[in-house]
This record gives C-alpha cells, structure tokens and sequence, in this order.
C-alpha cells in the first residue's frame, strides 16, 4: 500500500503541475477565500478520485470521456461570460457574502469535479490503479493533486491581494474561457494536434474580446465598461467646491478708541 501511495502521489503531483486544472485553481483562488477553494477542491478531488479508482480496480475505461469534457467546457464558458457581468455590492452585501461561503463551495467543487472527469490525471489514476494498491493509489493520487493545486491557490490568493478587483475580474473571465473552449474544441475535435486547439481557442477568445469592445458602450458587459467616479467621491468633491468657493463675511470695523 505504502509503494502505491507514493507512486501515485509522485505520478499525479507531477502529471498537475502546469495542467490546466491547476491554473483553474489558481483562477479561482483570484475570486474566493483561498480555503473556500482549497476545501472544495479537496472535495471534487476526492470524489473524482475514487470513481477514477473503482473504474480502474472494476471496469476499466468505459467512460464517454469526451462528452464529460464537453459539459465541462460549456462550463467555464459560461463561468466566463458571468464574470464578465462585473456584479458590485455594497458594504453590507460584501460583508454578508464573506460569511455565506456555501455557493462558492458549491461553485468550485462542481467545477472541478467536471473539469477533472475524463482529464490525464484521472486517467492516470485509472490506469495505477488497475495495478496497484486501489487504497494507496487513492490516497495518493488525492495528496498528489491537493498539494500541486495547493501551490497554484497560493499564488492565486497572493495575487489577488494586489491586484485591482476589475483587472481580476478581466484576468479570471479571460481564463475562464481560454479553459472552457480549449476544452471543448479537445473534446470535439478529438483528432486535432494540440498546437491546432490552442491555436483556435487562442482565436476565438480573441475575435470574442474583440466583439464586446466593439459594442456600444451601454451593451458592453460591466468590466469592459470605462470606469467612473463613484457618486461618494464626486460628493465629496462638489462638497470641497464649495467650501473652497463660498464667500467668507466681510470682517466689522473695530470702534475707536
């Protein structure tokens, strides 16, 4: 058991470093508390994993991978177009939305969990464990992809502590759909080399940016809006106006003595 688990811990580390699963980590972490998607990610990786297990111990490959990959795709499409709407909240909001973390959870373990069906790490752990330990390989395919993600939200949460919230909202929609076509385009075009699925999810984002900077400025989606002053400070400027402006009283004459 103890040589499968670190054969799958080594194996599945190395396989998500650089996967696209891990900078969906990374991208999430821009958005979320860093423990709301560490958390979650744990929970879809355990999951997957033990499906990933039981399909290599019982029945081998017999899963429509493509299709898996396909809904996923449409997924993070569609994650995309949504951070692009740029939603803003009052403090009030902001400070209810910090303490109700159960939709972010929810978010980003379903997210994942399709993300990572039909993807080379789950294939991986299919095909270890055919052959090994199923409970090692478990163990330490799960360990293998929690600390590789770890690093990523790390320096995903770093980040989004000096970076502003627009620009983070741009950067993750971006990601998210640079991941969601790239995934579908794999999933449909089965057959394609992969320079030729970058190469046309590379394009479509583009011509995709390129459309909604064309629109009219009340069409487009919030974050591509011109950012304007916020009404509290054009108050507070008109305010100093008119301290700087107002008319002081002419001073009294001082009676003689």
């Amino acid at each position: 058991m103890v040589s499968a688990l670190l054969l799958s811990f080594a194996v599945i580390f190395v396989a998500e470093l650089g996967d696209k699963t891990q900078l969906v980590a990374m991208t999430f972490a821009l958005r979320y508390k860093w423990y709301v998607v560490l958390g979650a990610i744990t929970a879809a990786t355990t999951l997957v994993h033990v499906l990933s297990v039981a399909i290599g111990h019982y029945l081998g490959a017999a899963l429509p991978t493509h299709l898996l990959g396909i809904l996923a795709g449409a997924m993070f499409v569609f994650f995309g177009l949504w951070t692009l709407r740029g939603d803003s909240l009052s403090d009030e909001e902001k400070s209810r939305a910090e303490r109700a973390t159960g939709a972010a959870f929810f978010v980003v373990t379903s997210a994942f969990f399709l993300a990572e069906l039909g993807d080379k790490t789950m294939l991986a752990t299919i095909t270890l464990a055919a052959d090994n330990d199923w409970l090692g390989v478990w163990i330490g395919s799960t360990l293998g992809m929690v600390v590789a993600d770890g690093l990523a939200i790390i320096v995903g949460a770093v980040a989004g502590k000096h970076l502003p919230e627009r620009l983070i909202q741009i950067v993750a929609a971006a990601l998210f759909l640079l991941f969601g076509f790239y995934m579908l385009f794999e999933n449909i075009f089965s057959s394609a080399p992969v320079w030729v699925v970058a190469l046309a999810t590379a394009a479509v984002v583009a011509l995709c940016a390129a459309g909604l900077r064309a629109l009219p400025e009340r069409f487009r989606p919030a974050v591509l809006k011109p950012q304007t002053d916020s009404p509290a400070a054009e108050d507070t400027e008109q305010t100093l106006d008119a301290e700087v402006h107002q008319p002081t009283a002419p001073e009294s004459p001082q009676p003689r003595s």
